[in-house]
């Protein structure tokens, strides 16, 4: 009987067996030759959209975020691409605007300050204006050239809350993994393509120092050039209707110099003063750009179910700027805010307190 079964088995899905045999032999010569007359990159190309395109139906715990994510992965690398190959002009293009300016203030404003201004009002704009110059150059270097801090990547006995699917490695706590740089950062703000480098745990303080004193030095010259420009535009645009007075070509050249340095340090002032004062809002809340988006999405869940929600880093907002700028004592703020200083940042990147004693470090 069980033969009988089996064979009527056989008997009935023979036909369509040899059936589906001679589909595959017929389709496959054509799919390889079809195949071989594309280009290599046109194969990776599009077995590479045929893997996003299964991605979306992977399984049932696929959701929005995933399905867009998978949609923009293109864009994502095109950009973190061109980021990470630009970030070198960035750079030169950083240096190049300040020297510019840094030229003009010597060979312009510095004759016109030595000639015309009081011994004190000479003193003040020669030694703030060194000073300030001396803070953007250290910050920016330190920003640039210190890491931002990486978790280890060989396996050690250390917490984590996830495990990072690029790296594929465990992820401690305020980290996250940076698609230009291509590695997990420890307390990333952000990828900062005018450092060409990523802004972390231990580069931090430098990044927010630099768009502190680079916006204090362009509103110092934005103020103290502004009867200069006002001065040069109307010389440059005004309309004589007697013959105009007779400038050379070093006076015109002056004019626009001056006229340039204005327009050039407002506009950077204004812009680059408005990402300082985000950024001091964020570290006023013990957040960084990341974490405020993340806090913000945790808020408004926690608030479905009738909670609140208190960012576990937040300890309060002077205790935040201690801990930023790693002010330990009183002297600190002179010697760790307002002077140059390498020190490092407090803990290691990979630990951290959740809603530390709001004990001061110091008296205030």
């Amino acid at each position: 009987m069980k033969l009988h079964a089996y064979t009527n088995c056989r008997m009935r899905w023979c036909p369509s067996s040899v059936l589906h045999l001679l589909r595959c032999m017929l389709l496959r010569p054509c799919t390889r030759r079809g195949r071989s007359r594309l280009p290599l990159w046109m194969r990776g190309t599009w077995a590479y959209m045929k893997l996003l395109v299964q991605s979306l139906f992977f399984n049932s715990l696929t959701d929005s975020d995933v399905f867009f994510d998978s949609v923009f992965e293109p864009l994502f690398f095109t950009v973190d691409y061109v980021t990470r190959w630009f970030g070198l002009v960035f750079v030169c293009l950083v240096v190049l605007l300040t020297s510019s300016i840094l030229v003009i203030a010597y060979v312009v404003l510095l004759p016109l300050i030595l000639n015309t201004y009081s011994p004190p009002w000479i003193a003040w704009h020669i030694c703030y204006g060194h000073w300030n110059l001396i803070m953007i150059a250290f910050h920016y270097y330190k920003a640039a050239k210190t890491s931002p801090g990486y978790p280890p990547s060989e396996k050690r006995d250390i917490p984590f809350v996830s495990v990072c699917k690029k790296c594929i490695l465990p992820k401690p706590a305020r980290t996250h993994h940076c698609g230009i740089c291509n590695r997990c950062i420890l307390k990333m703000d952000h990828h900062c393509p005018w450092l060409n480098n990523c802004v972390g745990h231990f580069n931090h303080r430098y990044f927010f120092s630099f768009c502190l004193f680079m916006t204090l030095g362009c509103v110092y010259c934005s103020i103290s050039g502004r009867n200069l420009f006002l001065e040069a535009y109307n010389t440059l645009e005004s309309n004589y209707q007697t013959p105009a007075p007779p400038y050379t070509l070093k006076d015109r050249m002056i004019h626009k110099s001056v006229i340039y340095m204005w327009v050039l340090t407002s506009t950077v002032g204004v812009a680059l003063g408005a990402l300082t004062v985000w950024h001091a809002v964020l570290i006023s809340r013990g957040e960084t750009c990341i974490e405020k988006h993340l806090n913000a999405k945790e808020t408004e869940r926690m608030a479905t179910w009738g909670k609140v929600y208190k960012n576990p880093f937040n300890y309060g907002r002077l205790h935040n700027w201690k801990l930023f700028f790693g002010v330990e004592k009183r002297s600190h703020w002179l010697t760790r805010v307002l002077l140059p200083s390498g020190h490092p940042p407090r803990g290691d990147g990979l630990t951290w307190d959740i809603f530390q004693a709001k004990k001061d470090l110091m008296p205030v």
